[in-house]
């Protein structure tokens, strides 16, 4: 059940449409430990932006091709945004729209990885203790 959290989790924090807090709430309901749900969605989330991150660092010579999560005029508007607002912008990577680009183009600015795993990872965590602590049996 940890690692299903796990993987939901992680799933979500990617561009697949997915949403992880279902799963935590069903498994608050179920009685499970609430720090173990924590720990499980919060870890997996925050790898999932990881792997946004290695995306933007390491694919941007794909932007050309259909597949790429960005328009080229869309990413520099991105790059733009970011170096604007800064790192801090990374906290806010578990919002549902746009909070998976923040990693992304984190990545293409060739932010310090574990900077970036760190600001999402408070972000992120506390979004899940949020969740936790509205779930009645949390």
């Amino acid at each position: 059940m940890y690692l299903t959290l796990f993987a939901s989790a992680f799933l979500a924090a990617t561009f697949l449409p997915f949403y992880s807090e279902v799963v935590l709430v069903t498994l608050l309901l179920q009685g499970e430990p609430p720090f173990a749900l924590w720990l499980a969605a919060t870890s997996g989330n925050t790898l999932g932006s990881g792997v946004n991150w290695i995306m933007g660092r390491y694919l941007l010579h794909f932007q050309d091709r259909r597949w790429f999560p960005f328009k080229p005029d869309s990413l520099v508007k991105a790059q733009h945004w970011f170096q604007k607002y800064g790192v801090w912008t990374l906290l806010f990577a578990w919002l549902p729209v746009g909070g998976d680009a923040l990693p992304f183009i984190a990545g293409v600015m060739r932010v310090n990885p574990l900077l970036m795993l760190v600001l999402c990872g408070i972000g992120k965590g506390v979004r899940y203790a949020v969740v936790i602590a509205l779930t009645p049996a949390g």
